[in-house]
């Protein structure tokens, strides 16, 4: 007589099956001739789920290599390859990922833009030019119509 040795991983899988196919049986009506199909399918689908997880677990490969991934006009989602001057919108908008999200996965520094760089200092340098970031001047020097005595609405008089 020969004899089949299970290993834990195997005994656990069978132990799940086990339940899984007690569980339906006690809330549905099977028939006796289908049991042994209803066995076998749960446990292909088993190991259909197992290795679609253990294919998960392989490291990811990103659409174009890190370093090549920041130019100074755009930048290039690891995700898909397509070029962007701010990478922020598409994350949130196509993968549901907030910046932190994206370097997290690829194992990126904190620093690592999410607006190409040419495009980061356009804005700054439009920003300076309307004068935001400056902190307000006080003082004697400051612009602006001279102040007058009072403030505010002039009080009706009696008569």
């Amino acid at each position: 007589m020969r004899r089949r040795y299970v290993n834990d991983e195997q005994s656990s899988r069978l132990e799940l099956i086990a339940s899984i196919v007690s569980a339906y049986v006690s809330n549905n009506s099977v028939p006796m001739a289908h049991i042994g199909e209803l066995v076998q399918t749960i446990h292909e689908t088993l190991l259909r789920l197992e290795s679609d997880t253990s294919s998960e677990s392989q490291p990811l490969v990103p659409a174009v290599p890190i370093k090549k991934s920041v130019t100074s006009d755009y930048i290039i989602s690891l995700e898909d390859g397509r070029r962007f001057r701010s990478l922020k919108r598409h994350l949130s908008a196509q993968y549901g990922m907030s910046p932190e999200q994206y370097r997290a996965k690829w194992n990126l520094p904190p620093d690592y833009p999410m607006v190409a760089p040419s495009y980061a200092s356009a804005r700054s340098a439009l920003a300076k030019s309307i004068g935001l970031g400056r902190k307000p001047t006080t003082g004697e020097g400051s612009p602006g119509r001279p102040r007058t005595g009072r403030r505010g609405r002039t009080k009706k008089h009696a008569e």
